[in-house]
């Protein structure tokens, strides 16, 4: 009987203070000069203020093209336009899924004028046979994120994939078959999780402290920690409460050429796609 192997700890990052949009303040961290990508996952986010001068300005309208951009709240609400006439408010523990695909306009703009506004945004990459797909949305109000509660008091929300006792995330995803879900562990509770065969993984710890595999690595909040070879994750809770992001995706294992709001695979193919917008065939 074949044992799955455990992933381990590889590195670990806090990331970098940066703004984007309308001067929205925020921690870059995928997508840096330390952490270009983690393939197939070009950027991550954390947007974290109670402080409305850092989050009021939002992000007003802008293009994307050739990949996708995943949006979830756990504190405050979000609202988001785009030029195919979809509109709604996310809200916290909702989740949308947008893909890109070959161009669309879209603003992502705070619905308050006070209070905390904290999420995530992760921008995921499409293949180079899907880059010019059709435009797309998949949106989750919280309510319809999968939720499994455990015996232990482990909590697991669902976004995308599977856990090991079954529980289905709501969102449908073909081009990386990601994983995204998000576990709250109590302090020496063991969390299990058998990701398919060769993905790519992460873990960015929200709050709280936690050890990795078997080795029990730590890693504190607000830190990111890539995972290495292996099918199986096993995360420990080591404060008295721990929130953690687990996340992880096939691997498209192609050539990435990123200007901007544009991530195609060639410099030819970005020019295009400048040529496109500025035309308004998004």
């Amino acid at each position: 009987m074949q044992v799955n192997q455990t992933k381990e700890l590889i590195t670990a990052t806090a990331g970098m203070r940066a703004s984007d949009g309308d001067g929205v303040r925020l921690t870059r961290i995928i997508g840096t000069p330390q952490l270009r990508m983690i393939d197939p996952f070009l950027m991550l986010d954390c947007f974290e203020s109670d402080n409305p001068d850092d989050y009021i300005g939002g992000f007003p309208t802008h293009p994307h093209r050739g990949f996708e951009t995943v949006t979830y709240l756990l504190d405050g609400r979000m609202r988001h336009k785009d030029s195919k006439g979809n509109e709604g408010v996310i809200e916290p523990g909702g989740v949308q899924w947008m893909t890109a695909g070959k161009g669309i306009l879209h603003s992502e703009m705070p619905e308050q004028e006070n209070g905390l506004l904290k999420g995530f945004q992760l921008w995921v990459n499409l293949p180079k046979t899907d880059k010019m797909t059709e435009p797309a949305y998949q949106e989750f109000a919280p309510d319809k994120v999968a939720v499994e509660n455990r015996e232990d008091g482990t909590e697991v929300r669902v976004i995308a994939g599977q856990t090991d006792l079954g529980t289905q995330g709501p969102v449908i995803n073909h081009y990386t078959s990601p994983t995204y879900m998000d576990v709250t562990l109590p302090a020496g509770v063991v969390f299990n999780q058998q990701l398919p065969e060769g993905h790519n993984a992460f873990i960015y710890v929200v709050e709280g402290e936690l050890t990795v595999g078997e080795k029990g690595q730590k890693v504190g909040a607000k830190t990111l920690g890539i995972l290495g070879a292996g099918e199986q994750v096993k995360l420990t809770g080591q404060s008295s409460s721990s929130r953690v992001l687990l996340v992880a995706g096939k691997p498209l294992n192609e050539s990435v050429v990123q200007s901007g709001p544009f991530v195609m695979n060639t410099r030819e193919e970005i020019n295009q796609a400048f040529d496109d917008f500025r035309r308004g065939l998004f």
